[in-house]
């Protein structure tokens, strides 16, 4: 069934019955999971997210199949993986033709709304305008921008092709217009589905000031897998990236506040996450893209009081892929055809513990500012992390045994077998969901040049020169 199809069939079909519940999906960008006080960071401050989390679910094992940023939101966003959404890399346009979790919603009569960093539209990042209809994949109520990690001086679109500036720390700024949405939908009769998407606490390490002064880098606990190297992240840079994370807490309090006090709270489903982690200086590394731990682990709470208990914490495997197809299901809301992702509401309801029992990941070769690398493939049960290029297996863990990921047993003689299980478990991933080694990753950017209307590629060379020429600070 394609996008035209669903839609003209979803038409009209919106719940006449009970309200449905609201969603209230919250995306700050590059938030790894291992920087929450509930999930056992010692240092970091986020009171209103620890509050949140008792309040609701801690989903501890919550995963990013593609760790890095526009790959990472349309796997949310469509319930698909890369290299079926066609989004193998940062700044390629979504499909117009893909059918969002936004569209599904807003065809069963929800009111959509989207806030912040879109980063879906491809082309250069700036001004960032994004025009009314079918570029922005569902969403009716628009207060975004393309992608400017300028936390201090950002600006959003709504409308109109008129930047307007956030004076602000920017996730006050997004925090101040979802609050405005929340307080419209007092008067609206439909349920609503927004997503606040922040570009804190992503690099460049800097917080506001009063934050900062909240962290002694020379108090912070490194992570036994933290290696002092020159170029990468530092205490001082840690110090400065939790600053952020704390002052991205304090808004999320301010949104669900709000929501409580709009007396919304108890029908709202909120959600917190992130496309991807950040290895600040674990294995002596930088960023994402990456198949360790910091790098896919993301922030994974669920509050949700009319249906949810609280004080609840589960393990169950919870990938980007399945967000989507479980959000419509907690919603009660049709699903497109397409979506590879689970459903995964009676893990969320409590209905049972059990999830899939190993999660899949994807990078592939094109990168941005021009780079091109061999990408991986790799797999997660509960228990083992594997990754590896085509050519040549890459990494192995024992993450019970070795939850740091300090020993790779990939050419550990002794582990042969297990090296041999999680291959054939990754091939069969492989397999089921269409992916394979020969995928050709020139096709995604060459239909993207095809579709940007405000920056026009008609080969992969063509887009390659014009990324090596507008260099993106973060692609290291």
């Amino acid at each position: 069934m394609n996008r035209r199809t669903f839609l003209l069939s979803a038409a009209g079909a919106a719940a006449s019955g009970p309200r449905r519940p609201n969603v209230l999906f919250l995306l700050p960008d590059q938030f790894r999971a291992q920087a929450l006080g509930c999930m056992g960071n010692p240092d970091v401050r986020t009171p209103n997210l620890d509050r949140l989390a008792s309040e609701g679910l801690l989903l501890r094992n919550t995963l990013a199949n593609t760790p890095v940023c526009c790959p990472a939101r349309a796997n949310l966003l469509t319930g698909k993986y890369a290299h079926k959404n066609g989004m193998i890399a940062n700044d390629l346009r979504l499909r117009e033709s893909e059918v969002t979790v936004a569209e599904a919603l807003r065809q069963e009569g929800y009111r959509t709304g989207f806030i912040g960093k879109w980063h879906l539209d491809g082309g250069p990042r700036l001004p960032g305008y994004v025009p009314p209809g079918p570029r922005r994949q569902g969403f009716e109520f628009w207060a975004a921008n393309e992608c400017s990690h300028t936390h201090f001086r950002t600006h959003y679109f709504r409308d109109s092709p008129e930047p307007i500036p956030i004076a602000k720390f920017e996730a006050e700024g997004w925090a101040d217009l979802g609050i405005e949405f929340l307080e419209s939908s007092r008067k609206d009769a439909r349920p609503f589905f927004l997503t606040i998407q922040m570009g804190p606490p992503h690099d460049p390490y800097r917080a506001p000031p009063e934050y900062s002064r909240l962290y002694d880098p020379a108090k912070l606990r490194m992570r036994p897998n933290w290696k002092a190297v020159a170029g990468m992240p530092g205490p001082a840079q840690i110090a400065e990236y939790y600053g952020m994370v704390t002052a991205v807490d304090h808004q999320i309090g301010r949104l669900v506040r709000a929501l409580d006090d709009f007396g919304m709270g108890e029908d709202t489903l909120v959600v917190v996450s992130s496309d991807h982690g950040d290895m600040l200086g674990s294995h002596g590394l930088p960023l994402k893209r990456k198949p360790w731990e910091e790098s896919i682990r993301v922030p994974g709470i669920l509050r949700y009081p009319r249906r949810v208990k609280p004080f609840r914490e589960s393990v169950a495997l919870f990938t980007h892929v399945d967000f989507a197809p479980t959000l419509l299901g907690l919603c009660g809301a049709r699903r497109p055809a397409g979506m590879q992702g689970s459903d995964l509401a009676r893990v969320i309801l409590g209905r049972t513990e059990r999830g899939p029992e190993s999660a899949f990941f994807q990078i592939f070769g094109p990168y941005q500012a021009g780079r091109v690398t061999e990408g991986w493939r790799g797999v997660r049960t509960q228990k083992y992390m594997y990754a590896r290029h085509q050519s040549k297996p890459w990494v192995l863990y024992d993450l019970e045994k070795d939850p740091y990921e300090l020993n790779n047993l990939v050419e550990d003689a002794a582990a042969a077998d297990l090296l041999k299980k999680m291959d054939q478990r990754l091939t069969a991933w492989m397999k089921r969901t269409g992916d394979s080694w020969s995928y050709n990753w020139t096709a995604p950017v060459e239909d993207a040049g095809r579709l940007y209307k405000h920056q026009t590629f008609h080969t992969v060379d063509e887009y390659l020169q014009w990324a090596r020429q507008h260099p993106d600070p973060a692609s290291k």
